[in-house]
């Protein structure tokens, strides 16, 4: 039985616009004012190191989730023009247990799908005795995975 068992989540939504204009709004979010349009929830969001969006930079994001604020510092650790971005925790022991979180574009016949995909590690321990706390916050994480989506369609469609 192996320690950690990964738990994905991924929310899909269509959006009627192409890869590149998808793409170009997620590596707009620079700063506060761009984070906050993505999510009612986000707080703050700014860069700490290296040019936003490139491979080896470091942002600070903060943001509530189930009603209490999140603080996160990641790294990006995977972009690829116009089909995927791949971010991490900065912290080891984060990663641990959120390896990493990712939008994933592909291209469809009206315009593109987004994949929006978090990566939980979870061991057999917590899932024993602390199932419900483990189950209701892999819950609210993804109601926000699928709000996330559908707010980048109808800024997107508009």
């Amino acid at each position: 039985m192996p320690f950690f068992d990964d738990v994905v989540l991924k929310e899909s939504i269509e959006i009627t616009t192409t890869p590149e204009n998808l793409f170009s709004y997620l590596t707009s979010i620079v700063d506060d004012a761009s984070f906050k349009t993505l999510n009612a929830d986000n707080i703050s969001f700014r860069w700490q190191q290296g040019d936003p969006w490139s491979v080896g930079s470091i942002a600070f994001a903060e943001k509530y989730l189930h009603g209490k604020p999140h603080r996160f510092r990641f790294i990006v650790s995977n972009i690829a023009p116009h089909r995927h971005i791949e971010f991490m925790p900065t912290s080891r022991l984060m990663r641990m247990f959120f390896p990493k979180k990712e939008f994933i574009i592909e291209q469809t016949d009206d315009g593109c799908r987004l994949i929006s995909s978090a990566t939980f590690r979870i061991g057999w321990i917590g899932k024993k005795l602390f199932k419900k706390s483990i189950d209701d916050g892999l819950s609210h994480f993804k109601a926000y995975l699928k709000e996330e989506g559908k707010n980048l369609r109808k800024l997107l469609e508009a």
